[in-house]
């Protein structure tokens, strides 16, 4: 299991386009993964989940992954996060 935590920092926070690139990143994996932001936590390869969530800039969020490919979907996380300008 890996876990890891990020501060948004993208004005809009982390609205429907980005959330919907980190819903696309991780879906193909088969490792279960969890965003969590203010005591809540939803699956992170549902976009109703994710946009659930109204994550704002500066909020701070952790993502859960566990299973056999979580190194690599935490590399894809990372990867669209900064690519996308949403967090650090």
């Amino acid at each position: 299991m890996i876990e890891k935590s990020y501060k948004i920092t993208s004005p809009e926070g982390l609205h429907a386009r980005p959330a919907s690139a980190l819903v696309a990143a991780v879906s193909p994996f088969a490792a279960d993964v969890k965003l969590g932001y203010k005591e809540k936590q939803v699956n992170m390869k549902s976009i109703m989940g994710v946009m659930s969530l109204g994550i704002a800039m500066g909020g701070e969020i952790q993502i859960v992954a566990d299973g056999s490919d979580e190194d690599a979907l935490m590399a894809k996380v990372d990867e669209v996060l900064v690519s996308q300008n949403i967090a650090q």
